[in-house]
């Protein structure tokens, strides 16, 4: 059966996220996902909260019919890495290789999100080149300029990589904008993860210029924000 997950999210535990992971949730079910990874900055607090309230499982089981995937977006010292499958400390400023490598001793997949932009600390190929990946990320709904998930998609043909497509969702209501459409049997975060790393289908659809804009003041406003406490 074919599962349409949006595999790069972010709460308000991220320091520009806005939405609530409950709210992700009921934004994803009413557009049609069957699931999201939940891919904070740096922090896996999302995660711990969500399976402390019984909206995921620590074992990889949807909850009613719904899957997230645990991860985190890792800032490393050579841009922004993507860990799906598996929860890691704050690894902010560490080599890219090396986040690879921690991210597979703890059983995830590392995919680098929006690669190329340079506006969005995107892993440039210099480095993409000697980086053990499992998959790229070809489009990014919200990517500076278009080119730049051109420019992965080319790269993913040359390296002979899975793809993705994913929303990079700061907000519930850009969550599905695009997703990554995946046909396998086995609905956990294993089967996900394994058909992750084979051929699927991306949707691909682009924010709208209001959510962009959303977005950007939200960045802006980072840094006086202040993140919530899991109780």
């Amino acid at each position: 059966m074919p599962y349409h997950f949006d595999l790069h999210c972010h709460s308000h535990f991220s320091a520009d996220g806005v939405s609530s992971p409950e709210a992700l949730i009921a934004a994803a079910r009413k557009k049609g996902l069957h699931g999201f990874a939940m891919t904070d900055h740096n922090t896996c607090e999302a995660v711990d909260y969500m399976i402390a309230r019984g909206l995921m499982r620590a074992d990889g089981v949807p909850v009613d019919g719904f899957l997230v995937i645990p991860g985190v977006e890792v800032t490393t010292d050579e841009g922004h890495l993507l860990c799906l499958g598996a929860t890691l400390p704050n690894l902010k400023g560490q080599p890219a290789a090396e986040v690879c490598q921690l991210i597979h001793a703890a059983g995830g997949l590392a995919i680098p999100p929006h690669p190329y932009d340079i506006f969005r600390a995107g892993i440039r190929r210099k480095v993409l080149d000697r980086l053990e990946i499992d998959a790229l990320e070809v489009f990014n709904a919200a990517t500076t300029l278009h080119r730049y998930n051109k420019k992965a998609y080319k790269y993913a043909q040359e390296r002979n990589l899975p793809m993705t497509s994913s929303s990079d969702a700061h907000h519930e209501d850009a969550v599905g904008a695009a997703y990554t459409i995946m046909d396998t049997a086995d609905f956990t975060v294993r089967g996900v993860l394994a058909q992750i790393k084979r051929p699927n289908q991306l949707n691909q659809t682009y924010l709208r210029p209001k959510d962009k804009i959303r977005k950007t003041w939200n960045n802006w406003l980072r840094l006086r924000r202040k993140r919530p406490k899991p109780v």
